[in-house]
């Protein structure tokens, strides 16, 4: 089922009014059915990485720092402090998978992880394949992010499983590159899910961390780097609320 305004707006932590004007503004993609607003949930998952992106390279469409803010960190403070430490920690870091394509490389690393999960591999991979025929789920600069909303992890806590695959492979990036680091992600509800794609987008455009995946480096040490990152941007973005306030 496709989301509504207030399901959007919960999503990205700003108004129903914000998400009204962003309408108004052009700045959201959605669609009108007998008055009313809907969004398709790919289309803003495309659209919070984009905007990600768009942040790095200077040229966000939010003139308004608070509203651009929410949705680089669409939850923040508390657990999601480490989110992305948590969730690789309990997923896993993969290292020299074989296959030529991206289908290959989805199918092996799923026959590795699913059991792992407690998923079905064979519906897994397909639901991943779905998605990636919608759009290509790679990033910028040799990152791609395959991932699934049609199936959600049981529990509380989500799963990151970034995999090396032996060759860089083509992946229909918008910059045209090759990419040579996967972050697999499954989350257990909407919410993380989008925080975690905001926050592998803000990860793929850190210079050291992309030399860092260039090496292939253990678990060990990713979490490492992991941890690290994300206490600076949680102390950066508490420094700025600080100034601003």
């Amino acid at each position: 089922m496709d989301l509504r305004i207030k399901d959007v707006a919960e999503l990205l932590n700003v108004s129903e009014t914000t998400i009204r004007r962003w309408i108004s503004e052009g700045k959201i993609p959605n669609y009108r059915i007998n008055q009313h607003y809907y969004f398709a949930r790919t289309e803003i998952e495309n659209w919070v990485i984009s905007h990600q992106l768009a942040k790095t390279h200077g040229s966000s469409p939010f003139k308004n720092k608070k509203e651009s803010s929410a949705i680089k960190n669409p939850t923040k403070g508390g657990s999601k402090q480490f989110s992305l430490f948590r969730a690789v920690h309990k997923g896993d870091v993969l290292h020299d998978l074989s296959g030529k394509t991206k289908e290959e490389v989805i199918c092996s690393t799923m026959k590795i992880v699913a059991k792992q999960l407690s998923l079905d591999a064979d519906v897994m991979t397909d639901l991943l394949l779905d998605r990636e025929k919608m759009m290509a789920t790679a990033l910028n600069n040799g990152i791609g992010v395959p991932h699934t909303r049609d199936s959600l992890l049981s529990g509380h806590q989500d799963a990151v499983i970034i995999v090396f695959p032996k060759e860089p492979l083509q992946y229909g990036a918008l910059d045209g590159l090759p990419v040579h680091t996967l972050f697999f992600l499954f989350a257990c509800e909407d919410k993380r899910h989008l925080h975690l794609l905001a926050k592998i987008a803000h990860l793929s455009s850190q210079t050291q961390a992309l030399e860092l995946f260039k090496t292939k480096p253990s678990k060990e040490v990713l979490l490492q780097y992991l941890k690290n990152w994300e206490s600076q941007i949680m102390h950066e973005a508490t420094a700025h609320e600080a100034k601003n306030s």
